[in-house]
């Protein structure tokens, strides 16, 4: 795809159409790109979907755009479902969810586990972010944001996920480095806890679930430093780098 401005659109996309960008969409055309009619663009609606037409209209609340071409882009092999017990700081919650959907998560969980604190479920805001950021890294596929999950209800959720790991920090508990037993190319699930960690006992209920015991480093990381750390690993090793 060409180096168009690139925007979300929250609907179906059909060539030879004509589609609507919401208001926000239509203000940062108009207000901050100061595009004009016919002033070629591109649109995903974050399914794999990619449209690419040209502006019939521009104004401050609804700007009108004709489809010329519409293309599929395939999901990559490399899935990467990110589960974390979210911590009661909103603003370190919203980082975590830019940079995993920069990085190219698939699906994100908020995990209530038995140390979690409660954090303020903003969906409305939230989605906003990770629409920002697929577009900010032109990506076609807008990442899964699940409701507050319980822990047993997670591992339940992913019984069939070929590749899973849980992540803690308990001391002297057998766990290998997650560097060493990431393997590329293959469908993985990674829970990392709350700010206080897993329990003992949570951690034995994943590995009675297949879970794998890992260490992130000999750091003891904050929950969403933690969270980014694995997910650029991900990257990096599916991406043939190391």
């Amino acid at each position: 795809m060409s180096q168009l401005s690139y925007f979300f659109y929250n609907g179906p996309l059909v060539e030879n159409s004509v589609v609507v960008l919401d208001d926000d969409t239509s203000k940062h055309i108009w207000q901050v790109l100061r595009m004009q009619e016919g002033d070629r663009i591109a649109v995903t609606d974050g399914k794999g979907n990619i449209g690419e037409g040209h502006l019939l209209a521009v104004e401050r609340q609804k700007s009108r755009v004709s489809l010329d071409t519409i293309a599929f882009q395939e999901r990559t092999s490399e899935i990467l479902h990110l589960c974390v017990g979210f911590t009661k700081n909103n603003n370190r919650n919203e980082w975590m969810l830019e940079k995993a959907t920069e990085l190219g998560v698939t699906s994100i969980v908020p995990v209530a586990a038995a140390r979690s604190e409660k954090a303020h479920f903003r969906l409305d805001r939230w989605q906003k972010i990770l629409t920002s950021a697929i577009l900010q890294s032109r990506q076609h596929y807008l990442p899964h944001l699940a409701d507050i999950t319980s822990l047993p209800e997670v591992l339940k959720h992913f019984a069939k996920i070929p590749q899973k790991f849980v992540a803690h920090c308990i001391k002297d508990e057998q766990k290998k480095t997650l560097a060493s037993l990431l393997k590329p190319g293959i469908e993985t699930v990674l829970l990392i806890g709350p700010e206080g960690d897993f329990t003992q006992e949570e951690v034995n209920l994943c590995v009675e679930h297949g879970f794998a015991p890992v260490s992130l480093g000999k750091q003891r990381l904050r929950t969403e430093t933690a969270a980014i750390t694995a997910c650029a690993f991900f990257n990096v090793l599916n991406d043939g780098e190391i």
